[in-house]
């Protein structure tokens, strides 16, 4: 029998599986997936092991035997904590190596008693073993990750198959005695052993593709929504709560038509409340008042304080009537007001407003302004001449 096709084979079995260990390495060095490290260091150990075979091939000593079995059984190890630990959980290498306890000591007996049966009983066991190995793990990876993952699941799949379909070859062959076969049935089952882990590198580098992908777009949106969360504390006034001048006009300057009602709203003689209570409670009357508009309109409204003691409420699809309705009732709320460690506070407020269906905002609440101001004359004047 001619040993250099088993080289040939073997040779490409030593070049493959150094190429998936310096793919999966670096694959764990970029994304620090210690699922991707385990399976690097599985490759590294089984280099050694088929270094050790291919010494044993050419000095046919069998010492190299039992560095090919003590290797293969670490490979075996590694990718049962690759299994372990998952392309996307957090398990530390102490939780996945105390997962493992015991299990060495059993896989060691199994691997010991193949080889002191012969080199076809061993390579049974250790087809059997890693087959089940593969097995478990394509059923462990669980959730979507994406067409890499899948393609990933595909070929552990598939080398599950190959490797329990050797673990059969090899039970037969040492179950028929006479001359060993296994050299002849390893030229070609290295070849397509080597074509399912070119896939598996393959479709592993498109995970890591897939996984940063899904992390630069979890980071792509928490920024934007810390930019929204930004943008909204920038249009905020402070003390009340509700949206600021500068919001209103941005609202104004846009030139959207605006359909519904403008309400602006003016405090009566709040600086006689300043002079008389200082401005601490001046402060708290005013967020007070912001939480009660905040509170008076709906979701689609708008509620800004324009100046020191001016507000603007932007009531949307709304009618006058209805509108009128809910400023009297605000009204009737603040003129039960009440201050903590005052008592009452009798508050009133001048309004106006002007109702339109799609005229331009800043025209708007000129009208509703205008028309505030002729309420203060025409109760001004009322007052005057009782």
């Amino acid at each position: 029998m001619n040993a250099a096709p088993d080289l040939v084979a073997l040779n490409v079995q030593v070049l493959g599986t150094l190429i998936f260990c310096v793919v999966f390495v670096f694959l764990w060095l970029q994304s620090g997936i210690l699922y991707f490290g385990y399976w690097g260091l599985a490759w590294g150990l089984q280099v050694l092991a088929l270094f050790c075979l291919r010494v044993y091939f050419l000095s046919s000593l069998p010492f190299w035997l039992g560095p090919y079995a003590l290797f293969e059984f670490a490979f075996a190890l590694a990718l049962l904590a690759a299994a372990r630990a998952g392309p996307r959980t957090a398990h530390t290498l102490k939780s996945t190596l105390r997962v493992l306890l015991g299990f060495p000591l059993f896989l060691a007996i199994i691997y010991l008693l193949g080889l002191q049966s012969n080199f076809e009983g061993f390579q049974a066991v250790h087809g059997l073993v890693l087959g089940s190995i593969y097995l478990y793990t394509f059923f462990a990876i669980r959730g979507s990750l994406g067409v890499g993952g899948r393609l990933f699941k595909f070929t552990l799949l598939g080398l599950a198959l190959a490797f329990l379909h050797n673990a059969v070859v090899f039970f037969y062959i040492y179950n028929r005695g006479g001359q060993p076969q296994w050299p002849r049935y390893l030229r070609y089952n290295s070849y397509y052993d080597f074509a399912l882990l070119m896939l598996l590198a393959f479709s592993a580098m498109a995970m890591l593709i897939q996984s940063q992908r899904d992390r630069i777009e979890a980071l792509v949106s928490e920024v934007d929504s810390v930019r929204r969360d930004s943008l909204k504390n920038l249009d905020l006034d402070r003390l009340t709560g509700l949206l600021n001048q500068s919001a209103l006009e941005r609202s104004m300057e846009s030139g959207e038509p605006f359909t519904g009602v403008v309400a602006v709203c003016d405090m009566d003689n709040f600086k006689s409340i300043n002079d008389q209570y200082g401005h601490l409670v001046g402060d708290e009357i005013l967020r007070n008042i912001g939480h009660l508009l905040r509170s008076s309109v709906r979701q689609e409204d708008e509620a800004f304080r324009w100046g020191g003691d001016e507000f603007v409420i932007l009531f949307r699809n709304q009618n006058l009537p209805v509108v009128r309705s809910r400023m009297l009732e605000v009204r009737r709320r603040l003129s039960n007001f009440r201050v903590r460690g005052i008592g009452a506070v009798p508050l009133s407020f001048s309004w106006g407003a002007a109702e339109a269906a799609g005229e331009p905002l800043r025209q708007l609440l000129d009208a509703a302004d205008h028309d505030m101001y002729s309420y203060k004359r025409r109760r001004s004047a009322r007052e005057a001449q009782t």
